[in-house]
C-alpha cells in the first residue's frame, strides 16, 4: 500500500509508467534519505513533535538502516513505491506508531530534495577530488616536457611552435576553470531545502536553521517556492558543469587520437593500453580515448535534455522533475570514469622528441623569422612581405632549433606555480570539511 493510499488501488499500467527506473536511481539515494531524516526528526523533537525518547528510537532505527545500506543489505522490494516509503514502512514495522510520526513537517516534495543535494554534495566532492588528481599530473607533464617542441594548429593547418608543456599546461588551466563553474553547482547543492514541504511550508513551527546546520548545508534555501523551484535548476547548473569539464576531456581525447595517428607520431602508448586488429596486425588502436570522445560528447549533450525536460513545468512540483535522474546520475557517474581513465592513461604517455628539427615543419617558424626582422628594424608588414615571399619562392630557411618565447603563458614561461595556486584557491573554496564533520556528528560515522 503507497503511503498517500487510501481506498483506490491504481491501476498496474500506471504504475510502472509513473515508477519507470525511479526505484534503481532510489538505491543510490537510500543512505542519503536516511541521514536527512536524522535531522528532521532532531528537528521534530526541538519543537516538541517528538518526545525525547521517540527521537532517541527512531535515531536508533534510522541508524540500523543506515547500517544496512552500508552493508548492502537494505533492498527496496517489489511493490514499494520509492526509497521514502520503505524508509518509513521499516521503523513502523520495528519500532511501531512512532515510525508514523517521522512525516510531520514535511513532504515527499522537499524530502527527495533533501535526499538529491545531499548526492549531488557528494559527487561534486568525487569529481572535485579526481580532476585534482588530473590536474596535478598534467602539471607534472608540462614540467617535464616544457622543452619538447611540437607543431601548433590553426584552422587544422600547421600554424606556429608549441611545446608539450603548452599543450599539456593548457588543459590543467582548463580543469580550473571547469571546476569554477562546478563550485556554481555546490552552491546550489549546498543550500537546505527541507522544511519548503510541498513547496508551501507548513504550519508546524518547524526549525530550518536547525537542519540546516545539522545536515551541513552553508545557508537555508529561504523562500519555500523557491526551494521547490530549484529542482530543476540545481540539475540544469550541475549539467552544464558536467558539460564544462566533459568539453575539456573531450578536446584532450580528441588531440591524443590524431596525435597517435601514425600520420603525426607524436605521443604513443604501451600496447596493453590499446587494442589490436583481428586482421590488421600492426594496428594500435586509441580505444579508450575514443571512448572518452563518445561519452564526454553523451554528457555534453545533458543541458539540452534537462532544458527540455523542464521546458513546460510551472511553479512548484511536477513529476516530469523525476526524469531528471536518468540524465544527471548516470552523467556523474560516467564523467567521473572518463575523469580518471584519462589520469590512468596519461600517466604512460610517451613523448617523441625533437619532431620540430625536421625540415618538413621548418614553415611553422615563419612567424619567428617575421619577429626577428621587426626587431631589426623592419616594419611588420615589410616583414611579412619579405617572409612570405620567400617561402612562395622555395627559398625560405630558418633556424629550427632557435625559438624564443618569454611572456607568461607561452612556451618559454609555463606560469605553472601560478596554475597551482589558482587550483589551490578553488579546492579550498569547496569546504568538504565543514560537510564531513556534520554529518559525522549527526550519524555516528565516518562520512
Amino acid at each position: 500500500m503507497k503511503i498517500w493510499q487510501k481506498d483506490k488501488v491504481s491501476l498496474k499500467e500506471v504504475e510502472r509508467f509513473t515508477v519507470g527506473r525511479d526505484l534503481e536511481f532510489d538505491a543510490l539515494l537510500a543512505a542519503y534519505d536516511v541521514i536527512g531524516s536524522m535531522a528532521h526528526a532532531k528537528m521534530l523533537e526541538s519543537i516538541g513533535l517528538l518526545t525525547k525518547e521517540e527521537n532517541q528510537t527512531l535515531q536508533t532505527g534510522l541508524k540500523q538502516i543506515l547500517s544496512e545500506i552500508d552493508k548492502g543489505d537494505f533492498e527496496l522490494p517489489e511493490g514499494v513505491e520509492d526509497v521514502h516509503s520503505r524508509v518509513e514502512f521499516l521503523l513502523t514495522e520495528r519500532f511501531g506508531e512512532v515510525g508514523k510520526k517521522l512525516h510531520s513537517g514535511r513532504s515527499r516534495n522537499d524530502q527527495v530534495l533533501v535526499d538529491l543535494k545531499l548526492y549531488y554534495r557528494d559527487g561534486i566532492e568525487s569529481l572535485v577530488k579526481i580532476t585534482e588528481e588530473l590536474f596535478e599530473l598534467l602539471i607534472e607533464l608540462a614540467e617535464k616536457h616544457k622543452g619538447d617542441l611540437m607543431p601548433g594548429y590553426t584552422h587544422t593547418q600547421l600554424a606556429m611552435p608549441s611545446s608539450f608543456g603548452l599543450w599539456f599546461s593548457s588543459f590543467a588551466e582548463g580543469l580550473v576553470e571547469d571546476l569554477n563553474l562546478m563550485k556554481v553547482a555546490f552552491e546550489l547543492a549546498n543550500k537546505n531545502p527541507l522544511g519548503s514541504a510541498a513547496g508551501y511550508g507548513s504550519s508546524f513551527p518547524l526549525n530550518r536553521k536547525m537542519t540546516t546546520e545539522l545536515l551541513g548545508f552553508e545557508k537555508l534555501h529561504f523562500n519555500v517556492i523557491n526551494a521547490q523551484n530549484s529542482r530543476g535548476k540545481m540539475e540544469r547548473t550541475l549539467s552544464f558543469a558536467l558539460a564544462g569539464l566533459s568539453g575539456t576531456l573531450n578536446r584532450l581525447a580528441s588531440d591524443i587520437c590524431w596525435y597517435m595517428n601514425q600520420h603525426f607520431g607524436f605521443i604513443s602508448f604501451p600496447d596493453e593500453l590499446t587494442t589490436g586488429s583481428s586482421i590488421m596486425p600492426h594496428k594500435k588502436n586509441p580505444d579508450v580515448f575514443e571512448l572518452i570522445r563518445a561519452k564526454t560528447n553523451q554528457i555534453q549533450a545533458i543541458p539540452t535534455s534537462v532544458s527540455l525536460i523542464l521546458t513546460n513545468t510551472t511553479t512548484g512540483y511536477h513529476r516530469d522533475l523525476q526524469l531528471l535522474k536518468e540524465e544527471i546520475f548516470p552523467g556523474i557517474e560516467n564523467l567521473r570514469d572518463c575523469i580518471s581513465m584519462s589520469t590512468f592513461m596519461l600517466q604512460s604517455i610517451n613523448v617523441k622528441k625533437d619532431i620540430l628539427k625536421d625540415s618538413f615543419y621548418q614553415h611553422l617558424f615563419s612567424v619567428e623569422k617575421v619577429n626577428e626582422l621587426v626587431l631589426q628594424g623592419v616594419p611588420f608588414r615589410d616583414a611579412y612581405r619579405e617572409v612570405g615571399l620567400a617561402i612562395e619562392a622555395g627559398n625560405f630557411e630558418v633556424d629550427q632549433n632557435k625559438i624564443n618565447h618569454t611572456h607568461e603563458g607561452s612556451i618559454g614561461n609555463l606560469g605553472l606555480e601560478e596554475l597551482k595556486l589558482e587550483m589551490d584557491r578553488v579546492i579550498e573554496s569547496f569546504d568538504f570539511q565543514k560537510i564531513k564533520e556534520a554529518i559525522s556528528i549527526l550519524t555516528g560515522r565516518n562520512s
